[in-house]
């Protein structure tokens, strides 16, 4: 779980930028790096991990979110920091299409571990069954973005969510409706 009190690399990184810094403070802000950035013995996560961790892909990465008032609260929303590298380019100081797809999978998913935690989802494996994504405006590589996520609804299995990628001026570059579906047993 992400922690106020641990700063990270990747937490200065983002709060040397005044307007990541701005997002970065308050009295239930939790700020940390995601779990999918940390290595794990079975391979699991290995492309957030490992492939997409460097000086010339994503450099830096940070998850944000506020703590709800009540422990009995889900936590509904996320915003996600990264600082893209060259080494994503589909065209010159553009990010790949597949590259923007995989970003905006990778930050919807970021509420399921939280709410897991939380007891809110159910404490399964879940896996993208759609993600219908479209694309604004280029994202720059070489250039840091905010990915957000925003639960819309659970049911059973099923959770619905909603995500953008802006630039630092808060123009929308790309957007996703997705569906996530808890598997019926592990993998």
């Amino acid at each position: 779980m992400s922690n106020t009190k641990v700063r990270s690399a990747d937490y200065e990184h983002f709060a040397s930028i005044p307007w990541c810094a701005q997002h970065l403070h308050g009295p239930r802000i939790i700020t940390g790096v995601p779990s999918s950035r940390l290595p794990k013995s079975d391979g699991e996560d290995s492309l957030y991990a490992e492939t997409l961790k460097s000086q010339t892909t994503i450099l830096a990465m940070l998850e944000v979110y506020e703590e709800p008032s009540l422990p009995t609260e889900r936590v509904n929303s996320i915003k996600t920091f990264l600082t893209l590298g060259p080494g994503l380019n589909g065209h010159a100081g553009v990010a790949h299409g597949g590259i923007v797809v995989a970003i905006l999978d990778e930050v919807l998913h970021l509420l399921m571990p939280i709410n897991q935690q939380r007891g809110f989802m159910l404490d399964a494996p879940y896996m993208t069954a759609f993600l219908n994504t479209t694309f604004l405006k280029p994202v720059p590589t070489c250039a840091t973005i905010l990915a957000q996520a925003k639960i819309l609804k659970v049911e059973g299995r099923k959770y619905f969510g909603e995500g953008w990628i802006e630039d630092g001026h808060g123009v929308i570059l790309a957007r996703a409706e997705a569906l996530f579906v808890a598997l019926k047993s592990s993998l």
